[in-house]
């Protein structure tokens, strides 16, 4: 019998949205809600059903049309309070770094494994796809906050390491408002090996000379 799947449960602290037409700009500004499609969230810049390869996928060629598993970025706020003592700043906001959802009170967010769910009072479903590695471009966006302080942005991708947060895709439409309470569902835990290899039979016949 399989055992039931470890739930947690956390507190939504802000829905944000990058609606640039152009796809120039990732910083996200906060709304109230969302509405929620199969294709992401509405009116955002990664929304879509399809996304091109890129170094994310080394297995495809550059540019080959994949499915979008990146609808979503959920990042935690306790984890980019650790990023921002680890740059010796005040603070990380969740836009800085593009992030659609920032959550509260899920412990080690990040750490979360790919299956995890997300489910929120008005039907809408996230399923998480892994961990956002960290790069330097947010980096960027949060030095023009600190001109007075160099190098923040390579700073940025070590103290973000395993803390940048989750991309995810919409299992089930609906509406994400701030301040929902969010029932966060593991997947179960899985375990998995090789079979162990055939012994020869020489070696067989050794073993039993």
């Amino acid at each position: 019998m399989t055992a039931p799947a470890p739930s947690l449960s956390g507190h939504l602290a802000n829905v944000l949205l990058c609606t640039d037409p152009e796809k120039k700009r990732f910083v996200t500004r906060e709304v109230p809600e969302v509405q929620v499609s199969f294709e992401g969230f509405v009116g955002d810049r990664h929304a879509g059903l399809t996304r091109l390869a890129d170094v994310r996928t080394p297995w495809f060629p550059r540019g080959t049309v994949v499915r979008n598993t990146r609808q979503v970025s959920v990042v935690s706020r306790e984890e980019l309070t650790e990023v921002a003592h680890a740059m010796g700043i005040p603070h990380v906001m969740a836009s800085w770094l593009g992030a659609n959802l920032e959550l509260v009170g899920v412990p080690r967010l990040t750490h979360l494994p790919p299956g995890t769910r997300l489910f929120f009072p008005e039907e809408a479903t996230l399923v998480m796809e892994g961990e956002n590695q960290p790069c330097i471009h947010p980096g960027r966006a949060i030095e023009a906050h600190h001109p007075d302080l160099k190098g923040l942005a390579s700073r940025f991708v070590k103290a973000a390491w395993q803390k940048r947060g989750l991309v995810g895709w919409v299992e089930r439409p609906g509406l994400i408002r701030a301040g929902d309470e969010v029932r966060v569902m593991l997947p179960p835990p899985v375990t998995y090996s090789l079979p162990a290899a055939p012994v020869p039979v020489a070696a067989r016949q050794e073993q039993v000379a």
